[in-house]
């Protein structure tokens, strides 16, 4: 019986991968002798995504989830507030602002594209919505324009979650830049990764020394390091949310790679869509939203099966051939925390269909012919095509 551990398996869901100078550049941080928090190749990397993405002002976390803690302390998150989040998404973006006592509200996903419902935000809209977060799954963009307008017309935050849609363009734009602040995830499984790790995008400028406040322990560290104070102090609330900068070292070394990384990436997703159409043809599977796949063609890869029990089947028969697969967000409204506010099942039956059945396949740099057949074959010989 194979393990758990995704190392075991001989074709993993996803592998950390050098490209570059990656192990050169963490022995410079080590040798320069600055491995904390921003260090120089933070310096480096944050500059990098605001020349590179026209970003206002980019600050390096150690983790995704961090990111969306920044955002909820710098909104002023407090009790009784309501944020509006689609409940397929990632717990984080709900639970940064649920920690500081602010109520999630979810909505429903749309079929076509798993991002947020636009028609049912501003209903959803109360006195003490702070603020929209929307995701944008897989690279496919949400309806960016018509959910500024609301959040613009009932005067609350737009918070992009660009974590599945790095390096994604929509109208000339890089997805997380056109919110009042976006955030990007370097976690393992990502197209660019630093093992663990995230971003801030802060397109309103009006956050921006806050923001540095609140990432610095709550000091005006940041300030004091411009040489704009004589010394720093404890100014307002905040915690350590500086990565270390040996892992700086490591993303900047891919941040160079953006368009390698990419192009093999888009070519291995082409590869499983060519593969995997017949099956889709005849409506054994559905493949991602095809009028999206240019933008998307980069983060990962998704099927969706007929209903819960063949994905949990096509899952075991993957497993037992060695190919680790996997499923991705549990509702939020149906989680323990969710319930526990009052939502029960029924309500957002897109949601929970899409849960039940979508699954996603190894996707990985490195991946080789000769595995990326075998998991082809795997998937015919479950449907007996």
């Amino acid at each position: 019986m194979l393990s758990n551990s995704k190392m075991k398996y001989q074709i993993p869901f996803n592998k950390p991968f050098i490209v570059g100078k990656e192990m050169y550049y963490i022995s410079e941080s080590i040798l320069g002798g600055h491995s904390a928090g921003d260090g120089p190749f933070t310096t480096k990397c944050q500059k990098f995504l605001e020349d590179e993405f026209d970003i206002k002002k980019v600050l390096l976390t150690h983790s995704y989830a961090a990111s969306f803690d920044m955002a909820a302390l710098i909104c002023g998150t407090k009790p009784g507030d309501e944020i509006i989040v689609q409940s397929f998404a990632y717990v984080s973006a709900a639970n940064a602002f649920y920690m500081r006592g602010a109520k999630p509200i979810f909505v429903d996903i749309r079929k076509d594209t798993l991002n947020i419902d636009e028609a049912k935000i501003e209903s959803a809209i109360t006195d003490r919505t702070i603020a929209i977060i929307i995701s944008h799954y897989a690279g496919d963009p949400c309806e960016i324009e018509i959910i500024k307008n609301i959040a613009r017309k009932h005067q609350i935050y737009l918070i992009e979650d660009a974590a599945n849609s790095f390096n994604t363009i929509i109208d000339e734009k890089y997805l997380g830049t056109t919110g009042d602040l976006g955030i990007y995830s370097f976690h393992e499984t990502n197209p660019i990764m630093c093992g663990e790790g995230g971003a801030l995008l802060i397109n309103n400028p009006q956050f921006r020394e806050k923001a540095e406040i609140v990432r610095e322990k709550g000091t005006n560290r940041s300030r004091f390091i411009r040489g704009e104070v004589d010394k720093y102090t404890w100014v307002d609330i905040g915690s350590s949310l500086l990565p270390s900068d040996i892992l700086a070292a490591f993303l900047y070394a891919q941040l160079e790679n953006i368009p390698d990384i990419f192009e093999k990436r888009r070519y291995l997703f082409d590869k499983y869509i060519e593969a995997l159409k017949p099956l889709a043809e005849r409506k054994l599977i559905e493949l991602p939203n095809m009028m999206s796949l240019e933008r998307s063609r980069s983060q990962f890869f998704y099927i969706v099966l007929d209903n819960e029990n063949i994905r949990k089947d096509l899952i075991d028969h993957l497993k037992r051939n060695g190919i680790l697969s996997v499923f991705h967000y549990i509702p939020l409204h149906l989680s323990t925390i969710g319930k526990s506010l009052g939502y029960v099942e029924g309500q957002f039956p897109v949601t929970e269909k899409v849960s039940k059945c979508l699954l996603r396949l190894p996707f990985y740099n490195e991946i080789k012919k000769n595995e990326f057949d075998y998991v082809i074959k795997n998937i015919f010989d479950f449907f007996k095509v």
